[in-house]
């Protein structure tokens, strides 16, 4: 997200872009690594039809007030995968060091995109007169996620992140 005049970068302005393994998700297109042809990217049509409750908020309490998981417009599973995607990004975030802009650090590792990406931002600011040079900025640590156990491998302090500690009677059942 940018409040600042940007060029577009595979065709959007502001908005979310996602870098994986295989390529970029920008918009409703996929780019291929290596390559700029985008690939459209199909919407995905509901299997059935919708819940009452008029939006996602409106349909987790009419399921709730209904007692029927089946009321659901999406699995319940499907909300904590997208929420839990969010917790990682707050805890990677939290526990992450405050660096300089420069002199440019290798805390990317070898990671490419990373480092373009940075330099993407580097350049946007310069762009618009933001001088970096004594500027710090937040770098996440890097997090390594056991999904089947879904905890954090190897990081204790981030694990603690994951929960919290519960009261009584809302203890969750394992």
């Amino acid at each position: 997200m940018r409040g600042l005049k940007t060029t577009p970068y595979h065709g959007e302005r502001v908005g979310n872009i996602l870098h994986f393994e295989e390529g970029i998700v920008a918009g409703n297109s996929f780019f291929r690594k290596g390559t700029d042809k985008a690939e459209p990217i199909p919407p995905v049509e509901p299997d059935r039809r919708r819940g009452e409750g008029g939006g996602i908020f409106g349909n987790f309490i009419a399921a709730v007030r209904s007692r029927r998981r089946e009321d659901l417009d999406a699995d319940i599973l499907e909300g904590h995968h997208s929420a839990a995607l969010c917790h990682l990004a707050n805890i990677s975030y939290r526990l992450g060091d405050v660096v300089p802009f420069n002199p440019r650090t290798k805390a990317f590792g070898d990671n490419k995109e990373a480092y373009e990406t940075l330099e993407r931002m580097e350049e946007h600011l310069s762009r618009d007169g933001i001088k970096l040079d004594g500027l710090q900025y937040r770098l996440g640590r890097k997090l390594h996620v056991d999904s089947t156990s879904e905890s954090l491998v190897g990081d204790p302090e981030a694990n603690q992140l994951l929960t919290r500690p519960y009261r009584k009677p809302f203890i969750p059942s394992l």
